[in-house]
């Protein structure tokens, strides 16, 4: 939540998150975050715009 926090309005996908919080990127860990964005946006956290990317509900 603090990338989202940090950089408010912009749509993200798992990939560029793990990029930008220097995690490993490698598919599994990956996965791993988008199945915990899936739970966020549920939850009401997080919006889906499109398929695969994320963005902080307003």
């Amino acid at each position: 939540m603090n990338a989202f926090n940090q950089h408010p309005g912009q749509v993200f996908r798992a990939r560029e998150l793990h990029e930008l919080l220097d995690m490993p990127i490698d598919e599994a860990s990956v996965n791993v975050t988008r199945s915990r964005l899936g739970r966020l946006t549920r939850q009401g956290f997080l919006t889906q715009p499109e398929r695969g990317r994320y963005q902080k509900r307003t």
